[in-house]
């Protein structure tokens, strides 16, 4: 290795820019409703002819105010029980709370890829099978449908975090990126925001929160090195992809968290496009832009002066004023951040109410 620019930490740095990027544009389109939405609230088509529900949560401006919040208590939680009582027991509760989360994890990702592969049309010739199951007396009974590729899939979903379970420590950094990204693409699908002020609301509340943190107390670096989950995406320090010098990494929380108001900027590009505003996808693409530049000055000034850096510190503004930006140029900027998504899809004329993506 020369004494010059080192290559393989620079194909490191690329690799997980690029790991990270592409899970947002998946999650971010996966965020999409599957079916446009008629007049009546309903897809395309019978309603019950839908497979695979899934819940979403939508965040309001309301509820952004607490990730911050909720997100410090955890933190300084899982630090004072590593300072105090070490990080094993911790460690091997986790270990099991994510080999189960993640089987539910990859089982729903491995879903959404057979089904990209396949194109719609092919996926809903295959037989579905619907369960029922009682809630309660008072909300009566639910639904359960899998078309049947997804219920073929469940085998390989489980092997994941059957090997991460049995193997040793320090995990296998496959197995942590396989879970991880399930995760991220999960959370990014599922989790929507209803408004850009949501959106920025959040952004700028974890800014402070990853500030704070990172450069103001030891917390997130001793929760980060003690933790042994597979909450980060790691890439080898290597063009041949060898772990000899170990792994650059980034936290899930710093693909999550933009890549929300990435999928945001996506959903109402949709709803421009429908109602022929054009150009189309420009703020999807501003948003990401915004996501991939910020990132890259993290990992620039984290290379420069050898430290850690808290991410969002640098992505929260270039993904707020790469949106900003964009809406002052395109004239929109009003309309902009007064649209709310917030459980409702516009359709041609319509605003209908949008329980679950069908």
């Amino acid at each position: 290795m020369s004494m010059g620019t080192d290559y393989h930490l620079l194909s490191s740095y690329a690799g997980l820019l690029s790991l990270a990027v592409m899970i947002i544009c998946s999650g971010s389109y996966q965020s999409l409703p599957s079916k446009p939405y008629s007049s009546r609230g309903k897809g395309e088509g019978d309603a019950e002819d839908s497979d695979d529900d899934e819940e979403l949560e939508r965040v309001s401006v309301e509820d952004a105010w607490l990730f911050p919040i909720f997100g410090s208590f955890a933190l300084y939680g899982l630090y004072l029980i590593i300072k105090y009582y070490g990080s094993e027991w911790i460690n091997y509760v986790l270990k099991w709370y994510f080999v189960a989360t993640g089987v539910g994890s990859v089982w729903s990702t491995l879903r959404s890829m057979a089904r990209f592969v396949v194109g719609r049309a092919r996926w809903e010739s295959f037989t579905k099978y619907s369960f029922r199951y009682s809630k309660s007396k008072s909300k009566g009974s639910g639904r359960v449908s899998w078309r049947a590729p997804t219920i073929y899939l469940f085998p390989f979903a489980v092997l994941p975090s059957l090997l991460y379970a049995v193997s040793d420590s320090p995990k296998s950094a496959l197995l942590t990126d396989i879970l991880a990204v399930s995760f991220s693409f999960n959370a990014i699908s599922w989790v929507q925001l209803d408004s850009f002020l949501a959106g920025t609301v959040v952004l700028g509340g974890l800014f402070i929160y990853d500030v704070w943190w990172v450069f103001g107390t030891e917390v997130m670096v001793k929760v980060a090195t003690k933790i042994d989950a597979p909450i980060k995406l790691l890439w080898p320090k290597s063009m041949w992809l060898a772990s000899d010098r170990g792994f650059t990494m980034l936290g899930l929380g710093d693909v999550v968290i933009p890549g929300i108001f990435v999928a945001l900027s996506l959903r109402y590009d949709v709803y421009r496009e429908r109602n022929g505003k054009g150009p189309r996808r420009i703020l999807f693409w501003a948003s990401l832009a915004g996501y991939s530049l910020g990132l890259l000055v993290t990992m620039t000034v984290m290379h420069v002066f050898r430290a850690a850096q808290p991410a969002l510190l640098y992505i929260s503004p270039a993904c707020i004023m790469s949106v900003l930006i964009t809406g002052f140029i395109l004239g929109e900027l009003r309309d902009m951040w007064e649209w709310v998504d917030g459980g409702r899809q516009v359709h041609g004329s319509g605003v209908v109410d949008v329980k679950k993506r069908e």
